[in-house]
């Protein structure tokens, strides 16, 4: 093989605050041991979003990190492990820090448009907003995630080390709850909560270092983003009525 493309992780924020060692033990103790197994090859790691400071103005890769849950940490550190290790010429080594993915049939119910979709669809009760749905998060489209692995690939090269932004779209927490509403025409039913102590007001990516090498994303509109999530996990229409 000459190249490798690391997705595999850990990835819930909330449950990482609970219990960290295993975040640790996979994001880090994982990606150590599948850096181990290779020499000469180009490395694609997938990263997060949430190992930045937060901050009002769009994150660029400069912007400095500082991360906010166990989870984001654990990738913080499996980061320096992989440009480390580039540096040292053993690998070729990329980056890419994904905000939040969507659509395609997402089935983990703790991100806000997977959960939102499936209240519309009736496949769980309801679901919980902390805050007053005002919080900024940046989405992009699987399919938009996948065409970046390929165009970042194509420009990594043995002994450097790069990293990107991967974000497409800001909404907020009330703009995809209308967005799922309208793409659905059901009801999303909400308990508002008090903000956690510590929520992230926004979290916007710069992704014009991605798109320089040709990047665009294509399927990020917050709406199409809905449909697919919508499309792939909606129930089936049952069998019309005995006659």
């Amino acid at each position: 093989m000459d190249a490798v493309i690391h997705l595999a992780a850990a990835a819930r924020v909330r449950e990482s605050f609970l219990d960290p060692l295993p975040y640790y033990g996979t994001n880090v103790g994982g990606t150590l041991n599948l850096l181990n197994a290779l020499k000469g090859q180009r490395f694609l790691f997938a990263s997060t979003g949430t190992v930045y400071r937060p901050s009002d103005a769009a994150l660029t890769e400069e912007s400095a990190r500082e991360p906010s849950s166990p989870y984001a940490a654990s990738k913080a550190a499996a980061e320096d492990l992989v440009a480390w290790t580039a540096r040292s010429g053993r690998i070729g080594a990329t980056t890419l820090r994904l905000f939040n993915v969507a659509g395609g049939g997402d089935t983990d119910t703790s991100r806000v448009i997977t959960r939102a979709v499936a209240c519309a669809a009736g496949t769980v009760p309801g679901m919980e907003v902390y805050g007053d749905g005002s919080a900024v998060r940046d989405f992009v489209h699987v399919r938009d995630v996948a065409a970046a692995f390929v165009v970042a690939l194509e420009a990594c090269e043995v002994g450097t080390s790069s990293v990107y932004n991967v974000g497409a779209t800001a909404a907020s927490v009330h703009d995809v709850l209308d967005a799922v509403r309208e793409v659905t025409g059901r009801a999303v039913d909400v308990s508002w909560k008090p903000a956690h102590a510590g929520e992230i007001p926004s979290l916007r990516a710069d992704a014009s270092r991605l798109r320089a090498l040709g990047w665009e994303p294509r399927s990020s509109a917050l709406e199409e983003i809905v449909r697919d999530q919508w499309l792939a996990s909606a129930p089936a229409p049952g069998p019309g009525p005995s006659r």
